[in-house]
């Protein structure tokens, strides 16, 4: 971009504030914010993280705000800074179908030119106010930022809301991106400019980026590729997190989304017109578009979740490993924006905070040209679930542990040079067929054991079990990524509506404390048949402990249509990458139910779904091992 061309003098609209925002933060709740995570139940943001972000922008935008008047020391300190070296605007950017989207912009006040970062909002009501963490850190690093809420979304009365229907990465949110890039181009005239996103904001990142070529860099965290397979996969309906979705957007359904955009979740709910469904997620995913943005060489940084609950794994994993363009892969514990929501909202607890500063290099190079290592980094980066080691935190007043526990070592990262890298070789279990009354099948070496063909086994289906994903939407991830994983007890799978099937304890190979390291895609292959038409399956690997308490690995569900009675249909499907090492002494359990919370099953309830291992079509688990 031409250096020559000036800055403008960056006008902007008055700020009018937020609703009630004047109440000081604390360092007691900044501390309880970071406690409590940003996910409130229901999957909702937590309203204190919701008034901190809002507090955090008025420190920055409003001129009779007092960052120490509103701040703690060192986040009032860190604002002060910022305003020293920036001019903060509040914008109205009219669209080219003449709606007006809610932005913020930090401009750089040295002389330049600077880079500039755009940055999309998530999915939520209220906008760009909950990221000031990343406006901070973005400024302070020599970044104009300019910040804004895609159509549709918001709160009426918020500053943060911005005007039509909610598009879902369509492309009206893509023309979007395009005109707020050319609104920051006429305002800073950047020697770059760069997106990055969270979540919603990390999918129209990754959509602008591929059809305008200026955009020279991405940030895509908690993201997705395609948007079809997070919503159905498997012929599977991802119930929960669409639902959740949908009460989120700041106003009700027939207020926030046009007529045809109703109509297709409307299908989706019910479960008709599900190929027209598929068809509108592909043309709002980002592997859709992989040809243009290897075409424009947009260097691309991605992060997910491995217990990621709105847009889960695979997906992802797919389209970055089609990609032929510099990129970036992160996966954490956790599930969709813990590992970077408190960083972005700026309470993150941990310094430095290797989820953004990873991001933030990664801007750095690809924006400003610094030489800082980004270019020797390997492709992916994983790490390995519940690694970390924690301790009891102790209650305030007692001095007792309260029972909440806290990391004080991370969990190990390693890093490989492709995703194709992470998978050293397989393992393959067959599933024995004893067990009858209750007890449990044995996971076995393939061929080893004459058990592992020529056999049935039913179970009543329709009725969930304690075999469960997660405890809560997005909240047991949250937990996960602070150090709590979810416990099962294994003997309250109630085996009337479940099959299990186990190791004996996991004896390692090179005598070491890990049984199995478990990285990349299981595979699962049963035959199934049902009193009904169609069965619905869900197929969950746990690590159990010699106490008979576990931990989830992995999950992934597979509803079967077009069953006739006393046939047989072999089904063969991949659960969601993982990367676990499941201790010595700890047994691997399969369990296959046929209800979830988090998903539309096909199963009729008290029918009888049979899994057998016929002979030539043997069942078996394929374990993926680094």
């Amino acid at each position: 971009m031409p250096q020559e061309t000036p800055i403008t003098d960056g006008s902007s609209e008055e700020f009018p504030g937020f609703p009630g925002v004047r109440t000081a933060l604390t360092e007691a709740d900044t501390d309880r914010i970071a406690a409590d995570g940003l996910w409130a139940s229901g999957g909702t943001v937590h309203p204190e993280a919701v008034r901190f972000g809002q507090t955090v922008v008025t420190a920055l935008l409003a001129e009779d705000a007092a960052p120490e008047e509103l701040l703690p020391a060192g986040l009032a300190e860190r604002v002060a800074r910022v305003r020293g070296l920036t001019l903060p605007g509040y914008h109205r950017v009219e669209t080219d179908d003449g709606h007006r989207l809610s932005a913020f912009s930090l401009r750089q006040l040295a002389p330049g030119p600077h880079p500039l970062v755009v940055l999309p909002s998530g999915w939520t009501p209220f906008g760009w106010g909950l990221f000031p963490g990343a406006y901070l850190a973005l400024a302070l690093r020599g970044y104009h930022v300019l910040a804004y809420t895609p159509r549709g979304l918001g709160i009426p009365g918020l500053p943060t809301t911005s005007e039509g229907y909610v598009d879902v990465a369509g492309p009206l949110d893509v023309a979007d991106g395009s005109t707020v890039v050319d609104f920051g181009i006429e305002r800073f005239a950047p020697s770059a400019v760069g997106f990055m996103g969270e979540s919603y904001g990390s999918g129209i990142s990754q959509l602008v980026a591929a059809h305008d070529e200026r955009v020279d860099a991405v940030v895509a965290l908690s993201t997705w590729g395609d948007l079809a397979t997070s919503l159905y996969d498997h012929r599977t309906r991802h119930l929960a997190a669409v639902k959740a979705l949908i009460g989120f957007t700041g106003g009700p359904v027939e207020e926030k989304f046009d007529e045809e955009n109703r109509a297709i979740l409307d299908d989706f709910l019910n479960d008709r017109n599900l190929d027209a469904v598929v068809r509108w997620g592909e043309r709002r995913s980002p592997a859709t578009y992989l040809d243009l943005t290897e075409e424009h060489g947009t260097p691309t940084f991605c992060s997910n979740t491995w217990h990621e609950s709105l847009f889960a794994v695979n997906q992802t994993v797919d389209s970055f490993d089609r990609l032929r363009v510099p990129k970036r892969l992160n996966l954490w514990i956790g599930d969709h924006a813990a590992p970077e929501g408190a960083g972005l909202l700026g309470i993150a607890p941990v310094t430095p905070d290797p989820v953004l500063d990873e991001a933030y290099a990664w801007l750095d190079h690809h924006l400003k040209g610094e030489p800082n290592g980004v270019e020797e980094w390997d492709e992916v980066c994983a790490q390995v679930m519940f690694t970390y080691v924690t301790e009891p935190v102790p209650d305030p007043v007692t001095g007792q542990p309260a029972g909440a526990r806290r990391i004080v070592e991370p969990a190990v990262r390693e890093s490989r040079p492709t995703w194709r890298d992470v998978t050293l070789r397989h393992e393959v279990l067959g599933l024995t067929g004893d067990g009858a009354g209750g007890s449990d099948g044995r996971l076995v070496p393939a061929g080893e054991a004459e058990e592992t063909t020529g056999w049935r086994r039913t179970f009543l289906a329709g009725v969930d079990t304690e075999a469960t994903a997660m405890g809560e939407l997005l909240r047991t991830g949250q937990a996960e990524w602070r150090g709590e994983p979810k416990i099962y007890d294994i003997r309250k799978i109630d085996r009337r509506h479940a099959l299990v099937w186990a190791t004996g304890p996991l004896v390692p190979a090179d005598g070491g404390t890990v049984g199995r390291r478990v990285r990349g895609v299981p595979r699962l292959r049963l035959t199934v048949r049902s009193t009904a038409t169609a069965a619905g399956l869900i197929a969950h690997l746990f690590d159990v402990a010699e106490d008979e308490t576990a931990r989830i690995i992995t999950h992934e569900p597979l509803n079967v249509h077009g069953l006739t009675a006393d046939q047989d249909t072999t089904v063969t499907w991949r659960l969601q990458a993982a990367a676990y090492d499941i201790p010595a002494g700890h047994r691997l359990m399969l369990v296959v139910d046929s209800k979830d919370p988090l998903y539309g099953d096909a199963s009729v309830t008290w029918t009888q779904t049979g899994i057998g291992s016929p002979p030539g079509a043997e069942s078996f688990l394929e374990l993926p091992l680094g």
